[in-house]
């Protein structure tokens, strides 16, 4: 690498990792081995090293840029849309994601208050969701009381109620619903909603069922993470 090219690629980094205090770029989706320090469903973030173990293994999913990295072996320094990685092999692939737009509907006013666009008094046929999901059973990052409430709103006969505090969270906070043996309907329009929080999103046509890739049906209803 040259050194223009790595101030460059500096200079991204400081301006990505310094938006916010905490900005996760991909998700852990698989890990084996005890070497790395991350678990299943943790976010990483810009900069951050891991080492793994000749035989360890990492599954990664970026967020923006929607690489599913599997990296066996070797340091990996995690990017903002790939890692770099040294002394072991990694394998790259594609998968169907919407790029860091699977976050809670939301926007803050001119005081910095959070506010949460009420679209009840619209017809279906109105509503456009902002997030498309690539699995028929998401998996949600939501806080870990109350009930989550999935409903259908291109139809009224589709409706799915969840006590957050019967059942046990990964890392609690994230509930998958591939485990919960909910299955939504391919090219439904849905809202989720916990407390005061909502988004709304649509299932992909395609989209399959089970445990698919993490970052292509993952919803953040939870703000703040």
């Amino acid at each position: 690498m040259n050194i223009p090219s790595a101030l460059l690629k500096l200079a991204g980094l400081v301006l990505f990792v310094g938006s916010s205090p905490y900005s996760p770029v991909a998700v852990v989706e698989e890990v084996t081995g005890h070497s790395a320090a991350v678990q299943f469903m943790d976010y990483v973030e810009a900069g951050q090293t891991i080492k793994l173990g000749a035989q360890d293994k990492i599954v990664l999913d970026y967020l923006s840029s929607c690489w599913r990295e599997t990296i066996t072996g070797g340091t990996v320094t995690v990017g903002i849309e790939r890692s770099d990685v040294d002394g072991g092999m990694v394998e790259r692939s594609t998968i169907a994601c919407q790029a860091n737009k699977m976050h809670l509907t939301a926007e803050l006013n001119k005081s910095g208050a959070m506010v949460f666009r009420d679209l009840s008094h619209r017809r279906p046929e109105q509503i456009r969701p902002l997030v498309t999901l690539y699995g028929r059973s998401p998996m949600i990052e939501v806080n870990p009381t109350g009930k989550l409430i999935i409903e259908r709103i291109d139809k009224t006969d589709e409706q799915y109620e969840i006590s957050l505090s019967n059942i046990t969270l990964i890392h609690d906070a994230f509930l998958d619903l591939a485990d919960s043996g909910v299955v939504l309907a391919a090219g439904g329009n849905y809202r989720a909603k916990a407390g005061a929080q909502q988004i709304d999103f649509v299932i992909d046509p395609h989209a399959q069922v089970g445990h698919t890739p993490i970052v292509g049906r993952l919803l953040r209803l939870q703000p703040g993470r």
